[in-house]
């Protein structure tokens, strides 16, 4: 009896030591990771100047890799960044591919129930640019229904590809024709199929469309604002809060010393005021 008794609590010691170490395991999140490996993989789509984008060296810089390198400054730990395509970034985060995810998103309530959101860095409001050998598009002010027919440069997956297709729904209820949509992988590709004709206008982010009219001013034209503005973010893991934590955390550090400010002058030539709780929209 004794006999069996001691092997029976061998066993539920085994189990209890058993069940300990998953807790153990389950405890550890990326954050840990990181910071035993050393490096903080990042997914990026390296063509949204000024924002972040490839210089002459093939080198990842821009504004946010500014601010991303502070946060592995932060870390202790080096940044490795991982090319892909705007499409594949969330994607791959979810999937656990990578550590955090790099590129600029706007910050939306469809994304925002499938990835956690950072402190904001940026905002974002949407123009139209077409060419400049172009008539203008509406020469008595821009609105939804000035860009009816026409056909649209976008990256796909994007913000702008969402906001044309709210302003189809629009233009349907009008009895209006349709924007046609030109999706493309990067803002080289908008610029592209604009200049080859395959497109009437690009939908962009301001301060991305700046960057294109500041190297072809005299091909391009920028034509106005349209659409309600959006705050910028970077995303994580719904579950890595604590990853989530020091990120936004250094963001909001960055911009109380006003290093972020000076980092928004220097890529992006304007500054904003920026939230850093209850930045979500409702819908």
């Amino acid at each position: 009896m004794k006999k069996t008794f001691s092997g029976f609590s061998l066993v539920l010691a085994a189990m209890t030591l058993g069940v300990g170490l998953h807790a153990s395991t389950s405890l550890a999140d990326t954050l840990d990771d990181v910071k035993a490996r050393g490096t903080l993989v990042v997914a990026i789509d390296p063509t949204f100047a000024p924002y972040e984008y490839t210089d002459d060296s093939g080198a990842i810089t821009g504004y946010t890799p500014a601010i991303m390198a502070q946060v592995a400054k932060t870390l202790g730990v080096k940044v490795e960044y991982q090319k892909m395509a705007f499409s594949g970034i969330i994607p791959a985060l979810i999937s656990g591919s990578v550590d955090a995810e790099g590129s600029s998103l706007n910050v939306t309530a469809e994304r925002a129930g499938k990835v956690l959101f950072v402190a904001p860095f940026g905002k974002s409001v949407n123009a139209v640019m077409n060419r400049a050998d172009d008539k203008p598009i509406d020469p008595t002010g821009l609105k939804v229904e000035s860009l009816a027919g026409l056909s649209a440069a976008v990256k796909t997956t994007s913000a702008p590809e969402q906001l044309v297709k709210q302003f189809n729904v629009e233009l349907k209820s009008k009895g209006l024709a349709p924007i046609k949509i030109v999706g493309v992988d990067s803002v080289d590709q908008t610029l592209s199929a604009l200049m080859t004709r395959r497109a009437d206008f690009i939908l962009d982010d301001i301060t991305v469309l700046g960057s294109l009219l500041k190297q072809h001013p005299d091909n391009l034209r920028q034509v106005g604002e349209l659409g309600a503005s959006q705050w910028i973010s970077w995303a994580t893991r719904k579950d890595d809060t604590r990853l989530n934590k020091v990120i936004s955390d250094q963001i909001i550090a960055m911009q109380s010393s006003g290093e972020l400010q000076k980092l928004q002058q220097q890529y992006l030539g304007v500054t904003f005021d920026l939230p850093s709780h209850d930045f979500i929209p409702a819908k």
